[in-house]
C-alpha cells in the first residue's frame, strides 16, 4: 500500500482552462484525445503518437509546427488543448556554470530546478518533487520550507523540458548531450509522491521523445522504507540514500524521519530494492558536519554498517545558509573521511559544491527566493500602509 501524500491544494486539475498535453504519459495523452472530439477516437494512438514526437523529440509548444497533421485538424487541438510551459521567474547562471530556475507552476505554486554541468556522463538537472518539504532535516534550509502539495507529474516532466530549451537541446540529442542524467533531490522527498515520479520518469525515459535512460535517473529518498522496493519496481531508476548518520541517535536529530523508519528497517529496505548488484549500486549521500558526524570513528562505523551492499558514498561538504546551527567539516577532515572509507572498498567521491553563489547548492533551494520575496510583499505592505 502506497503512502503519497494527498497534498492537491491549488493543484492545476482544478483550474479553468484548456488541458496541458505537455507533460501526459502516453495513456493519459492518447485519452484526453479520445475524449475531447479533437480528433477521430479510431485515430487517437496515432494522433498521441504524433503529438508525443513533436512535444517531446522537438520540444515544440505550438500545434501550428505540427507539419505532419492537417491544418484542420491541427486547429481543432488548439482549440481544445494547450502545450504552454510553466512560467519561469526567475533564472541564474553560477560562475561554475550550474543554473537554477525557479518556476511558477500556478499562483503560489514555485519550486526551482538546478542544472549541474560536469555530473555523470555530462550534465545532471535536480528536479523537485513537492513545492517545499515536510522533512525537517535539521542541516536543510530547503526543509524549513513549508510543505504546500506534491508536484504533478507534468509539472516534473516540465522541469526537464525548461532545462532543454534553455540548454538548447533540441530536438532530443542521439548522441552528445549536455543534460544526460537526472536527480530527485530537489524540493521534497520524492518517495511521498512517488506515483506522480513514477509518471514522470516513463516519460522522461521514452526513447521516442526525452530519451534519458532510466539508468542515468536518480530517485534520493530520507528513507521512506515501505516505499523503497516499489520505487524499484515502478522506476527502474538508480536509488540514492539521504543517510547523514551511522547510529539511531544522531540520524533522529538530522533527519526525523529516522524516528519512524530506523536505520536497521532502512538496510533491510535497501537490500531488497529490485536490481540492486555491483552494477546498480545504491548511492548513500552523507553531508559532512563540523565535530558532527565526521570523525574517523564515524567513518569505521559507516563502513561497518554498509558491509554486504554494493555502494558508494558521496560525501557533500556542508552548503551554508543564514541561522543554521552547523558548519562544513575541514577540507583536511573530510579527506581522511573519505581515505577510511576508499580503503574499505569503497567509491567515496567527495562532491565539489556547485551553484553556492546563487543558493542553487544542495539544501539550499528556494531560500533565497522565498527571502527576497517576502522582502518585497513587506515593502509592497509599508507602501500600502503609507
Amino acid at each position: 500500500m502506497g503512502v503519497t501524500l494527498d497534498l492537491t491544494r491549488a493543484a492545476p486539475e482544478a483550474e479553468k482552462g484548456p488541458v496541458n498535453l505537455a507533460g501526459l504519459t502516453r495513456e493519459q495523452l492518447k485519452a484526453q484525445l479520445a475524449q475531447s472530439g479533437a480528433c477521430d477516437p479510431a485515430k487517437a494512438r496515432m494522433r498521441a503518437a504524433q503529438i508525443w514526437r513533436w512535444v517531446h523529440n522537438f520540444g515544440i509548444t505550438d500545434f501550428s509546427a505540427m507539419s505532419d497533421i492537417a491544418k484542420a485538424d491541427r486547429q481543432s487541438l488548439e482549440a481544445c488543448f494547450t502545450l504552454t510551459r510553466p512560467e519561469v521567474v526567475e533564472r541564474q547562471i553560477s560562475k561554475d556554470g550550474s543554473r537554477k530556475w525557479l518556476i511558477r507552476f500556478a499562483p503560489g505554486i514555485e519550486a526551482e530546478t538546478v542544472f549541474i554541468p560536469g555530473v555523470g556522463r555530462a550534465g545532471a538537472l535536480c528536479v523537485s518533487s513537492q513545492v517545499g518539504c515536510t522533512l525537517n532535516c535539521t542541516f536543510c534550509h530547503t526543509g524549513t520550507q513549508p510543505l504546500v502539495r506534491n508536484l504533478t507529474a507534468a509539472e516534473i516532466v516540465a522541469q526537464v523540458q525548461i532545462a532543454r530549451d534553455d540548454l538548447g537541446e533540441w530536438p532530443s540529442p542521439q548522441g552528445e548531450r549536455q543534460l544526460s542524467n537526472i536527480v530527485f533531490m530537489g524540493m521534497g522527498e520524492p518517495l511521498y509522491n512517488l506515483d506522480n515520479v513514477a509518471s514522470a520518469i516513463d516519460v522522461i525515459s521514452d526513447n521516442e521523445g526525452l530519451a534519458i535512460s532510466r539508468r542515468r535517473i536518480t530517485v534520493s529518498t530520507s528513507g521512506v522504507v515501505p516505499e523503497i522496493p516499489r520505487t524499484g519496481e515502478l522506476t527502474q531508476a538508480m536509488l540514492a540514500i539521504s543517510l547523514h548518520a551511522t547510529n539511531d541517535a544522531l540520524r533522529d536529530e538530522l533527519v526525523p524521519l529516522n524516528k519512524r523508519y530506523p536505520i536497521e528497517q532502512l538496510l533491510e529496505a535497501i537490500k531488497a530494492y529490485p536490481g540492486l548488484s555491483n552494477a546498480r549500486r545504491v548511492t548513500f549521500e552523507y553531508v559532512m558536519l563540523k565535530g558532527v558526524n565526521d570523525s574517523p570513528a564515524e567513518a569505521k562505523a559507516l563502513v561497518r554498517l554498509l558491509k554486504g551492499i554494493p555502494a558508494k558514498i558521496n560525501l557533500i561538504p556542508f552548503n551554508p545558509w543564514p541561522g543554521s546551527a552547523y558548519a562544513c567539516s575541514d577540507w583536511s577532515t573530510i579527506e581522511k573521511f573519505a581515505e577510511v572509507i576508499n580503503r574499505a572498498g569503497y567509491a567515496s567521491p567527495i562532491r565539489t559544491p556547485r551553484g553556492r553563489d546563487i543558493l542553487a547548492a544542495c539544501g539550499q533551494l528556494k531560500s533565497e527566493s522565498e527571502k527576497t520575496r517576502a522582502s518585497v510583499l513587506r515593502r509592497q505592505s509599508a507602501d500600502d500602509a503609507a
